[in-house]
């Protein structure tokens, strides 16, 4: 007679914990730290904006500029600052893209890492600079462009003229502002156009397509979250762009022509009125301020909101 044993009883597996080092715990509540820090400091700014601006909403309209009340103040503002902003990414953008592929994927490699070096240099390049040569020789050169427009496309509103006789114009303080955002899109864009996994490259060549063709369908819809997240962060900058544009424009009112003079943005009005301003003006250009906070962060939730959109075409996934 056979007798079976029963079986060995399982021991249950314990997971052990990994044990934490002193450097990692450290890094850890660092990070958390400096995270906690960013959103207490911008929830001070937001508050002191706030604080300071009640003065403005609350006075009569007649003791602001204009004398219409604040928001007859800040909208031509507003105009000016999306209308010079709009400009910078429409020029920018297509110039960007079109740097950052051709380093990325048309350029000897040679030639590709010394025209990155030269974009790049182009972000370190001081406000002022730009100003002056947007004053000195970009406002002259582009004057007789901004006539003709005026003369043959003046039924539009936007050309509408008479031109400025200086060219110192909305357009100008636009192509000036494209200038200084190109050197962002195009290292983001190229970083991110580089970042494309070579199988995609490689199989779509091997089905026969041409090299654009493997651009538009491997590479541009792998890197569409970057391309995005760059033209905001030149979006950004050219919103808060203050020296430069205010060298090139210097002038008030509101026009919807963008090539005669007139017009102004918030950052530029805030930098040229503040030195001298007291009372109440000092109030009126923080609510203005107050205003250039809530546009860039709802670019901002705008910009994460198409990339999680996006998320599908992510290197991730």
């Amino acid at each position: 007679m056979t007798t079976t044993e029963p079986p060995p009883t399982e021991r249950p597996v314990v997971a052990r914990r990994a044990k934490t080092r002193p450097g990692d715990r450290i890094f850890s509540r660092s990070a958390q730290v400096a995270g906690i820090l960013i959103l207490v400091i911008l929830a001070g700014v937001a508050a002191f904006l706030v604080r300071e601006a009640l003065p403005t909403f609350t006075a009569d309209p007649s003791e602001i500029d204009g004398g219409e009340g604040f928001f007859s103040y800040v909208w031509p503002l507003v105009f000016g600052t999306l209308a010079a902003a709009v400009i910078a990414l429409i020029v920018a953008t297509p110039l960007a893209l079109g740097i950052a592929l051709f380093i990325s994927h048309y350029a000897p490699r040679r030639l590709a890492q010394g025209l990155g070096y030269i974009v790049d240099l182009l972000a370190a390049i001081p406000s002022v600079v730009f100003g002056l040569w947007g004053i000195q020789w970009l406002a002259p050169q582009v004057q007789p462009a901004w006539g003709w427009l005026a003369d043959n496309l003046g039924f539009i509103p936007f050309f509408s003229g008479p031109a400025s006789a200086t060219g110192r114009t909305m357009m100008t303080a636009g192509l000036v502002l494209a200038v200084m955002i190109l050197p962002i899109i195009t290292a983001i864009s190229r970083e991110v156009f580089l970042q494309t996994p070579t199988l995609h490259e490689e199989a779509a060549l091997a089905l026969g397509a041409t090299r654009w063709e493997m651009i538009r369908m491997a590479v541009i819809p792998f890197g569409r979250p970057g391309i995005i997240s760059g033209i905001m962060l030149g979006l950004g900058r050219a919103l808060g762009e203050t020296m430069a544009v205010a060298m090139v424009l210097s002038t008030g009112g509101f026009t919807w022509s963008m090539v005669t003079a007139g017009n102004n943005t918030i950052a530029a009005e805030i930098a040229l009125d503040f030195p001298e301003s007291s009372g109440l003006k000092t109030n009126t250009l923080i609510a203005a301020g107050l205003v250039l906070f809530a546009i860039t962060l709802a670019v901002n939730m705008f910009a994460r909101w198409i990339v999680s959109r996006r998320s599908e075409f992510s290197g991730a996934n």
